[in-house]
Parts: structure tokens; sequence; C-alpha cells
């Protein structure tokens, strides 16, 4: 019996500007089948993706083929690695350290309300929801409202709707960025359900550890579909690294011998408990792991440590030798702080080329606003030569695959060579080689001295320089060790 199509795809075509894309690559998707599309940043995955949900104005040709006696959706859902929420008036214009102002959080929804407005707007029951939920570990966010989210807790969200409409073709793009390790494994558990079930999915990731009923993998080199490997190899030139630019060589100057101390630090937001009795010391040239589940208090921690969160000034925290509150300004933490995180890389401005951006370090602002100097202006072009980003320096970041926006914002947050560097989730939707190429990097920068925070859930994706773990459940520090 002849195999039967969901979705057939014939000399699509899409170019930016001089750049091919995707080249008359043709795919034929049968029913049933489970892919993975993996393989090197900027490849052209997620534009493929996108046509297949909405083919519009194309060069080439998307026939669908949904099965009209099945009960699910005869549709193809797409989920973007970004999740994009709006407030009560519909406006998406948010600023970074907004998800800790309690007054402006209550502009957004809560997750329940979302829930719902998405089930009416679906038809669907709430309560066929709850088996995911649960599985995800999100009955305890349902009240919060949707600004207050973390990275993980955002995906999640995406999740839920997305299993539970059940549509008949399921496109997760990057499903595992920002999930801890029990989340990832009960997502490949309701996949497999949702198979089960008549549905089919795409996942886009290089992650190893997919369903057990995926069977066909794919990349896209040179603008076509090729098949791949299992066990995937990017074939992505990187370059070897070159000797580090000399302004980065200097060890930071520090103010204190006292990065971070904690004293029984406690954040809550009415009577719901984030951080509990945090107790806590980073001392100069340290290189921290920073580690828990999704919820554990990660971002909350670090939020204090960076001085955006408005509970800041309550007694027991130190930084840089300081106990906040003590006279200085938000301004004087941050010039000591290069960051990284999900939440900045949504919230960054989309105006901002690659220059301007990693320029933008100096000053701490989300995008330039100033004249540089022409001794900063040295170090920008400096940096970029050594990242091998000159070719893209006048580009717009958002418009670049993510691969070079990582980078680009990694450069932002070493500049000034700050006394501490904060990597939160950085080599999020990154493919193998370049996480491997963007760690080796944090290494031979980190050898000068750098203090270091690091949040990551993958253990074979760290920096080979990590010292300490300090891990996190629930708001208590459940483990604080040296790593071996």
């Amino acid at each position: 019996m002849m195999s039967e199509s969901v979705v057939t795809i014939l000399n699509l075509n899409v170019r930016f500007k001089d750049k091919i894309v995707l080249d008359n690559l043709s795919w034929d998707i049968v029913r049933g089948q489970n892919w993975v599309l993996n393989g090197i940043s900027g490849s052209g995955k997620t534009t493929l993706a996108q046509l297949i949900e909405t083919p519009k104005g194309i060069d080439g040709s998307i026939a669908y083929n949904f099965d009209k006696n099945s009960p699910l959706p005869p549709q193809v859902l797409y989920v973007s690695n970004w999740y994009h929420f709006r407030n009560l008036e519909g406006d998406a214009n948010f600023y970074y350290q907004q998800r800790y102002n309690r007054k402006q959080a209550r502009e957004t929804l809560t997750v329940l309300g979302d829930f719902k407005v998405f089930g009416k707007e679906k038809n669907l029951d709430i309560a066929d929801a709850d088996k995911i939920i649960d599985a995800l570990g999100y009955r305890e966010l349902l009240d919060s409202q949707l600004i207050e989210l973390s990275s993980g807790e955002h995906k999640k969200l995406q999740l839920i709707k997305a299993l539970w409409l059940k549509p008949q073709l399921l496109i997760l793009d990057q499903p595992y960025a920002g999930l801890d390790v029990a989340s990832r494994k009960n997502l490949n558990i309701l996949l497999e359900e949702l198979s089960g079930l008549g549905s089919q999915y795409i996942l886009i990731t290089n992650d190893s550890n997919v369903p057990n009923n995926v069977h066909q993998y794919a990349q896209i080199i040179d603008g076509k579909l090729v098949a791949s490997p299992t066990n995937n190899h990017n074939n992505e030139i990187l370059h070897e690294l070159e000797p580090l630019p000399e302004f980065l060589t200097e060890k930071p100057v520090y103010h204190a011998d006292q990065v971070v101390k904690m004293i029984d630090m406690n954040i809550h937001y009415g009577e719901k408990q984030v951080l509990n009795n945090i107790n806590w010391e980073v001392k100069a040239g340290e290189k921290w792991l920073l580690q828990g589940h999704n919820g554990s208090g990660k971002s909350t921690l670090l939020s204090l440590v960076c001085a955006d969160h408005p509970q800041s000034y309550v007694d027991g925290l130190f930084l840089f030798g300081k106990q906040r509150g003590s006279g200085e300004s938000i301004w004087d933490i941050k010039e000591k702080i290069g960051l990284i995180s999900p939440e900045l890389h949504w919230y960054f401005d989309p105006g901002a080329t690659v220059f301007t951006s990693i320029a933008s370090g100096f000053y701490d602002s989300i995008g330039l606003f100033k004249q540089l100097p022409y001794s900063q202006t040295v170090k920008v072009r400096e940096i970029i030569a050594f990242l091998n980003l000159k070719e893209v320096q006048n580009e717009l970041l958002n418009t670049l695959p993510l691969g070079k926006q990582r980078l680009a914002l990694l450069a932002r947050a070493i500049i000034k060579n700050p006394e501490l560097l904060i990597l939160d989730e950085p080599c999020q939707g990154l493919d193998n080689d370049q996480t491997q190429y963007f760690n080796k990097f944090v290494d031979k920068l980190c050898a000068n001295g750098t203090t270091l925070i690091y949040v990551g859930h993958y253990e074979s994706a760290l920096p080979s320089c990590l010292e300490k773990r300090i891990l996190l459940d629930k708001g208590h520090v459940v483990k604080i060790e040296t790593i071996q």
C-alpha cells in the first residue's frame, strides 16, 4: 500500500537579500511520520517551518492532505522559539525589568486567564489540559502573570497550548530550550501520546534525547532538504579561536574580594515565597554553575545580583563589597556586570545593528544612544574581528541566525571586561558545534580572572572552567558543592 502524504512541498525558494535560504527545496511529509529537523543555525529551518504553517506569497508549492475523518484539527501549528504576549490593552512593548514590578506585571493576563482565552478561541475544554499542565509541573503557575514567567516557564506555556490543541501536524521550534531535565523527559512522553492519537510532529532541535517514535531526521544544507543520521553531524566550519583582544586578557579591576553575598535572603510576592533563606557567597574570580528546575528561583536570584529586582534593597544583600541601599545606584552596579539572558535577548532593541548592540555594553543600555569615543570604537572593532562578525557588523541583530546573535550579545557582555559575567542559558537554540565554540570562548575569557555565574541545564554543554555549583529547588538552596 502506498504511503499517503500530509504535506507535499515542491520547489520552494526563499531568498533574503543576496542570500539563498531555500533552493528548490522539496519535502514529502508522509502521514504518521515524526521528524527531527536539525543542523546548523541559520540554515533555514525556522523559515521553512513558518512557511509550512502559513504559505503566503511563496515561490513554489505547498499542498495539504489532512485526514477529514480525524477528530483532530486539520491544520499545521508552528510553535516558535520565542513566546510573544501582550498586555491587557494589546501592547507588546515591555522592558527588561518590568517582569519584577508587581504593579506593572498586573497589566498582563494570568496564566489561567491566558489558557481560558485560548480555550475559548479554539473551542477547547480547560479540563483537557489538566494532564499536560501537571506533567510539565505548571499547576503552581496558574495564578502568575504572564510577564512574571521565566524563559523556561514561557516555553512550557507554549507547549501546553500546542499539546492541548492537538493539531494534525505540530511543528515545535527548539522545544527543549530552557526546560529542565525532568520537563524534557515528560515532554517526550506527551509527544509520544499525542502521536498515538493521530497527530504527528516535526521538532526543530539538535538535542539527541527525542521521543522514541521519531524515525526521520533531516537537515537543510545549501537550501535543500538532506537526510540526516540520528547522531547529528552539523558539518559547520567554525574558526579556531584566535588570541583574545589584548584588553580582554587583563584581569578585571575588582572593587572588593567579595562579589556577591546573600545572608538569609527572602523574596516573596504576597503569600508566595520565591526565595527562602538564601545564603550564598561568590568571591572574586570564582566560576559558579547555577542550576535548578524551572521555577526554582534562578531568575529571581539573578535579578537580585543585577539590581533589577525592586526587593534588592532588603537586608542581607551585598554586591561588590557594599550592602544594597548604602548609596550606590543601579548603574553603579551594572557597570561591573556583563549579562546574557533569554529575557534580555527578548527585549533587546529591534533597531540595533551588531555593532551598536556590542557597543551598548559600555553603557548597559538596550541599544546605543551615545556617540562612542575612539578608544571604545577600537575595542568594538577588535572583538567583532575576533568573533568573525565583520561581514554582518552593520546588519540588524535580530535578522541574523541565532548563533551569531548570541555571539554578538556575548561580545556586548564582555566589552567592558566586567568584574562579574552572568551567562543565563546562553546556548539556547545554538547547534552543538556553536555551543562548543561558545564555551571555549568563555573558558578562554575567564582565564583572566573574571568571576562567572553560568546557568545551564545540559551537563554536556557547559564550559570547563566551572568550579562550584549552587542548586536551587522551590526557592531553597539544596546543595552547594565543588565541581570535580
